[in-house]
């Protein structure tokens, strides 16, 4: 019944990994003749983006209808067959749901906007202006500029915290309550193991709409938001992760249980994300899991990492966490954090790293590839945020761009026609069938780390200890009853010297690729080196080299942390 604690879940972004009908735009069809290709990486499980009925303002997440396959992407029929060869597979299906807000088209919300009487004028949060005729209260939105949209109709405001086309839903109301979990029933009667849940602690607000503080100077900026975005000039106690969320995900957790082995996980974006992520998905928490935007950062801090795991393992925090370090709304960990020129060799070493991490592992779709962030020129932005603040924010464009399968011809292998994003180079040069050739290549080291990994317990639900950090160096084992891993990477393009904490049993072979040097107990790696070996022995006391820093007593236990679920 936990077959997620620890799971690999691969996010697909439908609108770019495969079209099959030649209209430039993936689909489903597309993503199950593709899905034997996911099942050989090695994952658990499949996480799709929004695919339901949809304007397509915000490209998915904005949803018309929960109960229709938008015809960009094909129909029910196709949905259905799409999950029974998964499971046909071995893979399970997980689907974004989007339930704080809708599209404007929605019929409820058409309904509620008409009047401020009928059975859904009170759906959506409205508001009275104040007697200026200003918004109501100073939120902001995501998207720039105020969380408040005018509806003549009502002669009120309605509350947005993305685009103004994506009106929230009034989730203190127990019939929208009601009405949401039938929208999830309808898929967990199709077969899906489980929902992603978008936005998820913008679930409620604060009924007496209170003015959010202003944020105080020096204080950090809230998880996923750019630094010098208006929205971080206020600490967002209001407007969302309202202690009311809880009340309606129990009731999701409810629904979800009669269904078996259900998944429920968390999207958290906020001031302290991995506080409201223990509340959510902590042993009293009603969710199985979490991850916030804390490891989508423009750096990797290895300190930080360290950081994050004590905070959530030594009983401050608690909870089985979930770990990105890439999606669909940040730019491609190997340019975020490698730059423009990242070697493949560091993409490796991010996924090693990744695996490591004691949680639930999302991989995006192209990680597996080491794609860089693309470089999309203004004529062809299409997301909505980036042309809003565009030339200091690109936008998420650039992590969007269609899968390259294949280096044939400009399209990649994804399409027949121009795809809706256009495909870099850099993206061809380094496609599918251009790694399968190349045995040293990411996509051949993914598969080989991945299904090495399934084989070791340790790996995927064993404690964490932290033998080594330094700056660009991470030395991490994990434990479970004897068995013992050690996974080290380096991160900064150095060649480095370290102290094995242990005789080594079997070490993961990498095809193509020398294995490191070990003299006299000491292993040497090259730059952007990573090695994997089982122990024959838990770790002793730390053995670091002389400019890292030592934390093998910090253990984190999976027990410590176990969840109710």
């Amino acid at each position: 019944m936990d077959w997620w604690r620890g799971a690999v879940i691969y996010q697909v972004y439908p609108r770019s990994f495969q079209d099959s009908d030649g209209d430039g735009v993936g689909d489903l069809r597309g993503i199950t003749r593709r899905l034997p290709y996911i099942a050989e990486l090695g994952v658990d499980a499949l996480w799709i983006s929004p695919f339901f009925k949809s304007p397509m303002e915000d490209f998915g997440y904005d949803v018309e209808d929960y109960r229709q396959v938008d015809p960009l992407f094909g129909t029910l029929e196709d949905f259905d067959r799409l999950v029974a060869a998964a499971h046909g597979l071995g893979v399970k299906v997980v689907l974004d749901m989007v339930l704080s807000h809708t599209s404007h088209r929605h019929r409820w919300f058409q309904e509620s906007r008409r009047s401020r009487a009928g059975p859904r004028a009170d759906w959506y949060v409205w508001a009275d202006a104040r007697p200026d005729g200003t918004p109501p209260n100073n939120w902001l939105s995501m998207f720039g500029g105020s969380a408040w949209t005018w509806e003549p109709r009502r002669e009120q405001y309605y509350l947005h915290h993305f685009l103004a086309s994506q009106p929230d839903l009034d989730v203190h109301n127990p019939a929208v309550q009601d009405a949401l979990l039938d929208e999830c029933r309808f898929w967990l009667d199709r077969g899906v193991d489980g929902f992603r849940l978008d936005a998820c602690n913008c679930l409620t607000h604060d009924r007496a709409l209170r003015d959010n503080p202003p944020r105080p100077p020096g204080a950090p900026p809230t998880e996923g938001v750019r630094p010098s975005h208006p929205y971080n000039r206020q600490l967002h106690r209001f407007d969302k992760s309202q202690p009311e969320t809880l009340g309606f995900l129990r009731r999701l957790r409810n629904v979800a249980d009669r269904y078996g082995d259900v998944l429920l996980v968390a999207e958290i974006a906020d001031d302290d994300g991995l506080k409201v992520a223990e509340e959510y998905a902590g042993p009293a928490g009603p969710l199985h899991t979490a991850y916030s935007f804390s490891l989508l950062g423009p750096e990797l801090d290895v300190e930080l990492l360290v950081q994050i795991f004590e905070a959530f393992h030594n009983g401050h925090r608690h909870g089985w966490p979930a770990w990105a370090f890439s999606n669909h709304d940040v730019a491609r960990v190997a340019s975020r954090w490698g730059g423009p020129d990242a070697p493949p060799e560091l993409a490796k070493s991010l996924i090693a790293l990744l695996a490591a991490l004691r949680g639930t592992v999302f991989l995006y779709q192209g990680e597996e590839l080491g794609l860089p962030e693309a470089d999309v020129p203004y004529e062809r932005i299409r997301d909505p945020f980036g042309l809003a603040f565009f030339p200091d924010f690109p936008g998420r464009d650039g992590c969007r761009t269609p899968m390259p399968w294949d280096d044939s011809d400009r399209h990649g292998g994804f399409s027949d026609a121009s795809g809706w994003l256009p495909i870099p180079n850099a993206h061809l040069r380094r496609s599918v069938g251009a790694q399968e050739a190349d045995p040293s290549s990411v996509l051949h080291f993914t598969r080989t780390l991945l299904h090495w990994r399934r084989q070791r317990p340790s790996l995927v639900k064993g404690d964490i200890r932290f033998v080594s950090v330094e700056p660009g160096l991470v030395a991490v084992v994990r434990s479970l009853g004897d068995e013992h891993t050690l996974v080290v990477v380096e991160l900064s393009g150095r060649a480095r010297a370290l102290p094995l904490p242990a005789p080594l049993l079997a070490i993961m072979d990498e095809p193509g690729r020398s294995a490191p040097r070990i003299e006299d107990g000491t292993l040497h790696l090259p730059p952007y080196g990573r090695f994997v070996s089982a122990l024959a022995a838990a770790p002793a006391a730390a053995q670091p080299s002389s400019s890292s820093r030592s934390i093998s007593s910090r253990s984190h236990s999976s027990s410590a942390a176990a969840n109710s679920a």
